[in-house]
C-alpha cells in the first residue's frame, strides 16, 4: 500500500483526508506543521506529501524546499485556501508535482494523487532500465589492454571532446562509445546510434539530418534527424569509414559550425550535440585513396581509442565466458552452466578472428544446444575442438604476391568471405553471424568483390 504524508495545521483537513484516502487503499500519517513534516521525512520515505502551504511556523514553500534538499525525487501536492498563480508557479519551480486549491475538491484530490504515482512509477522504471543497460553495456575484463582503456575513458568521458574509436568487427566500439556516454556530463541526454554502413546513400541525408514535409516523394510528414534527437547528447556515428564522400562533406560542415537545415527545408538548426565517431578501417590508408576526407579524420581524432582485439587479451576469456553464461541461462530460464577446464583451454587457445561477438554467439548457442550442465569441449565447434590449432594456408610464392598491403588484404578478405559462404551453403545471415560482421555489411562486400555463388 502506498504511504501519503498529509500535512496541514487544520484537524479537519487532516481527518478528512484520512477517510478519504484510506477508503481508497493508502496508508497516511500526519504532522500538524512544517517542522514535524522535516521529521518524519528524516525517518520515514513517504511516497507523496499532501503539503499545506499556509501553516504556522515555516510555511509550506519554505518546507518544500527543505524537503527537496533532504529527498530531491520526493513526490509533493501542495495545497492552500489562498492560492494565486504566482504561488502556485513559485511551488512548481521549487519542485511541487501539483497544487490544488481549498475548499478541496475530492475528485481533484484524488485525480492528483494517481497522476503522481504514475509519475512516480515511470521514473521508477526509467531509472531500473538504465542500470539494466548500464550492466548490458559493462566492459568485462581485467587485462593490462582492457584495464587501460577503461582508463583511458575515465580521464576523457567528461571532457566535451569528439572520439574516434578504432578497432576490428565486434571488439566492442559501441560498448566504449557507451561508456564514454554514461561517465560524461551528457549521461542523463540522449545516446542516439547512427550505423552509417546499414542506410542506404539516398535516404542518409534525411536520417541524419531529418526533412521536411513534402522534401521528396513519400515525405508526407516532417521529420527529426539523428542530429535533433542527440541535441544535448552524443551521437555516435558506427562505422563512419563506409560514409559517402559527399556526406562526410556535409557531417565535416555540421561539426565545424554546429547547425544545419533539414532536407526541403531553410530553417537553420543549432544543435548541441558530441560526436562519437567508429570505424573498423584503416583511416590513413582510406584518406591515401581517396575514399576518406583528411580534414573530417582530423576534426574527428581528437580523442583516438584503440580497441584490442580478443586474441590480445586472452586473459579477460574466463570472465567474459562466466558473464556471457549467466546473461544467456538467464535469458533462457536455464540452470547455470560451467565450461570445463579442458574446454576454456580451448577457448583461449583459439585466436578469435570475430572477436568477442563471436565468443558471445558461440556462448548462446552453448547455452542453448548443450544438453548437460557442464560445457565439454566434445561442445565445441570443430575449429575450436583442435586446441586452438588453425588450419594452414597454401604457401604463396613470393612471385604471386600482391604489390600492396590494401591488395593483399582485399585477396585474403574476398577468399575468406567466398570458403566461408561456401561452408553455410550461401546463407547469409548464417554467415554474418559466423564471422562477427553485420549482415548489410556482408552484403555491400560481397556486392563490392562481385562474389556469386558457383
Amino acid at each position: 500500500m502506498k504511504n501519503i504524508l498529509i500535512v496541514d495545521d487544520e484537524d479537519s483537513i487532516r481527518l478528512s483526508l484520512e477517510g478519504i484516502l484510506q477508503d481508497e487503499g493508502f496508508q497516511t500519517s500526519f504532522a500538524a506543521s512544517g517542522e514535524e513534516c522535516l521529521s518524519i521525512i528524516q525517518d520515514e520515505d513517504p511516497d507523496l506529501v499532501l503539503l499545506d502551504i499556509w501553516m504556522s511556523g515555516i510555511d509550506g514553500l519554505q518546507t518544500l524546499k527543505k524537503i527537496k534538499q533532504v529527498r530531491p525525487q520526493q513526490l509533493v501536492v501542495m495545497m492552500s485556501g489562498h492560492g494565486s498563480i504566482e504561488t502556485a508557479v513559485k511551488a512548481t519551480r521549487l519542485g511541487a508535482f501539483d497544487f490544488i486549491e481549498k475548499p478541496l475538491s475530492l475528485e481533484k484530490v484524488l485525480l492528483s494523487i494517481q497522476n503522481a504515482m504514475k509519475i512516480d512509477q515511470l521514473v521508477s522504471e526509467n531509472r531500473t532500465l538504465k542500470e539494466k543497460i548500464g550492466q548490458d553495456y559493462q566492459m568485462i575484463g581485467s587485462s593490462p589492454a582492457i584495464d587501460q582503456l577503461k582508463q583511458q575513458i575515465k580521464m576523457a568521458a567528461p571532457s566535451s571532446g569528439w572520439v574516434l574509436i578504432t578497432g576490428e568487427n565486434g571488439t566492442g566500439k559501441e560498448l566504449v562509445a557507451r561508456a564514454i556516454h554514461l561517465q560524461s556530463t551528457r549521461k542523463e541526454q540522449p545516446f542516439v546510434e547512427v550505423n552509417c554502413a546499414a542506410i542506404p546513400e539516398e535516404l542518409i541525408e534525411s536520417e541524419l539530418f531529418g526533412h521536411e514535409k513534402g522534401a521528396f516523394t513519400g515525405a508526407t510528414a516532417a521529420r527529426k534527424g539523428k542530429f535533433d534527437k542527440a541535441n544535448g547528447g552524443t551521437l555516435f556515428l558506427d562505422e563512419i569509414g563506409d560514409m559517402s564522400l559527399k556526406t562526410q562533406a556535409k557531417i565535416l560542415r555540421i561539426l565545424q559550425e554546429r547547425k544545419f537545415d533539414r532536407v526541403g527545408g531553410n530553417r537553420t538548426i543549432v544543435v548541441d550535440v558530441r560526436v562519437i565517431a567508429a570505424t573498423n578501417k584503416d583511416l590513413q590508408e582510406e584518406i591515401k585513396s581517396g575514399e576518406f576526407r583528411e580534414d573530417l579524420f582530423f576534426r574527428l581524432n581528437v580523442l583516438p581509442f584503440q580497441v584490442p582485439a580478443l586474441r590480445n587479451r586472452k586473459d579477460d576469456i574466463p570472465r567474459l565466458c562466466e558473464h556471457f553464461l549467466q546473461y544467456f541461462c538467464g535469458k533462457e530460464s536455464r540452470e547455470i552452466k560451467t565450461i570445463s577446464k579442458e574446454a576454456l583451454n580451448n577457448l583461449m587457445a583459439y585466436n578469435w578472428p570475430g572477436n568477442v561477438r563471436e565468443l558471445k554467439n558461440l556462448i548462446e548457442r552453448l547455452v542453448i544446444m548443450t544438453p548437460d550442465k557442464i560445457i565439454q569441449s566434445s561442445d565445441l565447434p570443430l575449429g575450436i575442438n583442435q586446441k586452438g590449432k588453425e588450419v594452414k594456408t597454401q604457401r604463396v610464392e613470393t612471385h604471386d604476391l600482391p604489390n600492396s598491403y590494401r591488395e593483399a588484404k582485399e585477396v585474403f578478405e574476398k577468399e575468406f568471405l567466398l570458403e566461408k559462404l561456401r561452408k553455410n551453403n550461401w546463407n547469409i545471415s548464417k554467415t554474418a553471424e559466423e564471422i562477427g560482421l553485420e549482415r548489410s555489411n556482408l552484403h555491400r562486400k560481397i556486392k563490392s568483390y562481385q562474389i556469386e555463388p558457383n
